[in-house]
């Protein structure tokens, strides 16, 4: 890889995958529309802290095709990656319409802008919402043809878009499914942000259910660096990004917060969401044997580094 296009480059995963890459010299034109969907300052934070020189943003909404088009005629992409989505479970079912505008859509003009200007390479971010009642660990030949929610919906639409343009146009793909990504200058509508915020405040943690609820925490770094293995050459495949072992309770993650922030929480219960899953735990032998790929970084470290990380930001 030497020049590749990064969707979604301001948000939580996408921030941290574009350094990645220019660490490893590849020079990087970064797009995201800035939408408030979350505070945008923290994705300006984020940007501002990607400082390389070869780095190039500009604020382009994959909704936009002739935005995409422009951006295509005048570079040459090794690799497109589309780490562009609205992202959430709950929030995707008050507002399915965005949903299928830039998961589906910003996904197809993609592909379109990638087929006329003969890209061959297009690494695609997924969700292991897709897996919601099937047996686990999570396997990638599962049939994910019942998604529960708009969000998983629209993200199967794009998967299947992107099988017909490999198809149809020989265009290399790769899926990655991520599993419950947490870190530093994370998304501020998942529980480690929220219980984090509100534990260092002193204030009660909305726990939607009884706690038990489980999920297979990845960390971001290790998100990113599968990721990007994940742009050599595959053909099509799908591949599991999860922390591969048994899941996390909420009540676990609390507890380790409280461990390293060193503060007592209380707990304001709130009635369960129809559209959540109970546990999420991946199967992630696919991506040991495709990409050489594993996570590294433990839960407790993880959760160190992001009580440590929200501590800063609450000093300032």
């Amino acid at each position: 890889m030497k020049k590749v296009l990064l969707t979604g480059a301001a948000g939580f995963i996408g921030a941290k995958t574009a350094q990645l890459l220019l660490d490893k010299g590849v020079e990087v034109i970064g797009i995201d529309n800035l939408n408030d969907y979350y505070d945008i300052s923290l994705k300006k934070l984020r940007l501002s802290e990607i400082t390389h020189s070869k780095f190039t943003f500009e604020a382009i909404d994959i909704e936009d095709k002739n935005a995409l088009l422009k951006l295509f005629k005048n570079h040459q992409f090794d690799v497109v990656f589309n780490l562009a989505a609205r992202a959430g479970v709950r929030y995707s079912m008050e507002n399915p319409d965005i949903y299928m505008s830039t998961n589906a859509q910003g996904t197809l003009n993609l592909l379109e802008c990638m087929r006329i200007h003969e890209t061959k390479k297009f690494v695609l971010a997924s969700t292991s919402s897709l897996y919601a009642g099937l047996p686990m660990p999570f396997k990638e030949d599962l049939p994910v043809n019942t998604p529960i929610s708009p969000y998983a919906a629209t993200k199967k639409a794009a998967e299947v878009m992107a099988y017909t343009y490999h198809s149809l146009y020989k265009i290399d793909v790769s899926i990655v499914r991520y599993f419950t990504v947490y870190g530093p200058a994370g998304r501020p509508d998942m529980s480690p942000y929220i219980f984090a915020e509100k534990l260092l405040k002193g204030e009660p943690l909305p726990v939607f259910g009884d706690g038990s609820q489980a999920r297979d925490f990845t960390f971001v770094d290790d998100i990113a660096e599968g990721t990007i293995l994940a742009a050599k050459p595959l053909g099509y495949e799908i591949i599991n990004l999860g922390g591969g072992n048994n899941p996390y309770t909420l009540h676990q993650m609390i507890a380790l917060m409280e461990k390293y922030s060193g503060k007592k929480s209380s707990l304001k219960l709130e009635a369960k969401f129809a559209a959540d899953m109970d546990v999420t735990w991946a199967d992630i032998s696919k991506a040991k044997k495709l990409l050489g790929w594993e996570p590294k970084v433990s839960f407790e470290a993880g959760i160190r580094r992001l009580i440590k990380w929200h501590q800063s930001q609450n000093n300032n």
